[in-house]
C-alpha cells in the first residue's frame, strides 16, 4: 500500500466525522419549554455531535447543587433583590471565551446557583414596565469570575447556532405573577455584561413584542441601545416605567421612524450612530440599601475568592454613545450620571484588552 494510500485511511474518517457534524440543534434553545419547578429537565440542551459541544452545567438545580462549584443554568430575575446574571464559572475568565458556558449567579441562596458574593453590586435599578422588567447596574466583576479590564458582550437564548448562550440557559420570571409565587418561563430575554455593568431584560411572553423588546442582533451597542436607563452607581432603587422604543428603532428629526441596521464586524469600528437612545419616562421609585436587600445573600454567600464579579453596561439617553466594536465596555460618563456603553475610544480599548464580539 503506498504512502499516500495508508495517509488517505486515516483522512477519511475524519472528514466523514466532521461532516456528520452539525451546528444546529434540532430544537433551538427559544422554542423549548419547560414549567418549572415540576417540569425542568438535567439538561435543556441534549442534542450531541454538534460543533460547540455539549451543554455545559444544568438546569435541575437544588440545595445539593448550590454553591461556589455550582454549575446551574437556570437563571431568575423577579425584583430589585431578586435576580441573577451570567457569568464564567472560572477565575479571571472573559465573556467571549465562556460565553457558551456561563452559569447563575443569584443575589439569593434557595435555587441551587451560585451567589453573588456580599459587596459585589454597587448600585442596581429595577425597572418594570408594560411589556418586561429589567435590572440595571454597576458590579465589581472580578467577584463573578470576570477578568477585571474584560468589557465583555451579550448573553441571550439564541446565539449563531441558536442553542443560546450559554447553550441551554434556562430563565424565569415572578414578574407577571400576582402572588409572585408563580414563574414563567421567559423566552426572550437579553444579558449584556462587562465593563463593571450590567443590564438584563426578560420580556413578558404573553405580550405581541416581546422577541422585540427583547431583541438580539445589536450586541455591538450594548446597554445604552439595548436597554437605556438612569441607573446611578451607589443606588438601589425600584421603578415603574413605559416601554423604550424597541432597540434599533428611533424617530429622526424629520419625524419619520427608522430602523437601524447593526453593521458587520467585517467594516470594522462602528464610529457614528444615527441616534441617540432615550430613556423612558419613570415614576414611583423607592429606593433602599444594598443591606436591606441582600442580606440572605451575603448569609448564603460564602465568600471565598472562587467568584468575581460581573458587569455589562447601562446607558442614559443623553449620553450614550455608540460602541465601535462589538465588545462591550462601559464608561462612567460625569458625576451624578449613568454609565454608557462607548465609541471608538472603547474600541481600541477593548482590542487591547482582548475583549471580542460574543454571539448575538
Amino acid at each position: 500500500m503506498s504512502a499516500v494510500a495508508a495517509a488517505a485511511l486515516f483522512v477519511l474518517p475524519a472528514l466523514v466525522r466532521a461532516q456528520d457534524q452539525s451546528s444546529f440543534p434540532e430544537t433551538p434553545l427559544a422554542s423549548k419549554t419547560f414549567a418549572y419547578p415540576d417540569g425542568i429537565p438535567y439538561q435543556a440542551d441534549t442534542d450531541t455531535n454538534l460543533i460547540r459541544g455539549t451543554q455545559a452545567g444544568y438546569n435541575l438545580c437544588n440545595s445539593t447543587t448550590e454553591g461556589d462549584s455550582s454549575m446551574c443554568q437556570t437563571s431568575f430575575l423577579n425584583a430589585l433583590d431578586d435576580f441573577c446574571l451570567w457569568a464564567p464559572s472560572e477565575k479571571d475568565s472573559m465573556i467571549a471565551d465562556t460565553e457558551g458556558e456561563e452559569v447563575a449567579w443569584c443575589t439569593k441562596p434557595g435555587r441551587g446557583t451560585r451567589i453573588i458574593p456580599d459587596g459585589a453590586l454597587q448600585g442596581v435599578q429595577f425597572m418594570r414596565t408594560p411589556d418586561y422588567v429589567q435590572v440595571v447596574g454597576f458590579i465589581d466583576q472580578s467577584k463573578i469570575n470576570i477578568q477585571t479590564d474584560d468589557f465583555g458582550g451579550e448573553l441571550d437564548p439564541h446565539g449563531a447556532d441558536l442553542r443560546g448562550n450559554p447553550m441551554g440557559g434556562l430563565v424565569y420570571s415572578t414578574a407577571w405573577s400576582d402572588s409572585n409565587d408563580s414563574y414563567t418561563q421567559v423566552i426572550e430575554w437579553h444579558n449584556f455584561m462587562g465593563g463593571n455593568a450590567f443590564c438584563f431584560k426578560v420580556c413578558d411572553p404573553s405580550k405581541e413584542h416581546a422577541a422585540d423588546y427583547c431583541q438580539h442582533i445589536y450586541d455591538r451597542v450594548g446597554c445604552a441601545y439595548n436597554a437605556p436607563n438612569n441607573a446611578q452607581n451607589g443606588t438601589f432603587e425600584s421603578c415603574e416605567g413605559d416601554n423604550q422604543m424597541f432597540p434599533g428603532v428611533y424617530t429622526g428629526d424629520d419625524g419619520q421612524t427608522t430602523t437601524w441596521t447593526q453593521p458587520p464586524e467585517s467594516e470594522g469600528a462602528i464610529a457614528t450612530m444615527p441616534f441617540t437612545p432615550s430613556v423612558p419616562a419613570s415614576s414611583n421609585c423607592q429606593t433602599f440599601s444594598s443591606s436591606e436587600l441582600f442580606a440572605s445573600a451575603s448569609s448564603g454567600a460564602s465568600g471565598s475568592g472562587s467568584g468575581g464579579s460581573g458587569s455589562g453596561a447601562s446607558g442614559s439617553g443623553s449620553d450614550a454613545a455608540a460602541t465601535g466594536s462589538n465588545a462591550a465596555s462601559a464608561l462612567r460618563v460625569s458625576e451624578g450620571q449613568s454609565v454608557a456603553w462607548m465609541g471608538v475610544m472603547w474600541a481600541t480599548v477593548a482590542v487591547a484588552m482582548g475583549g471580542v464580539a460574543v454571539f448575538a
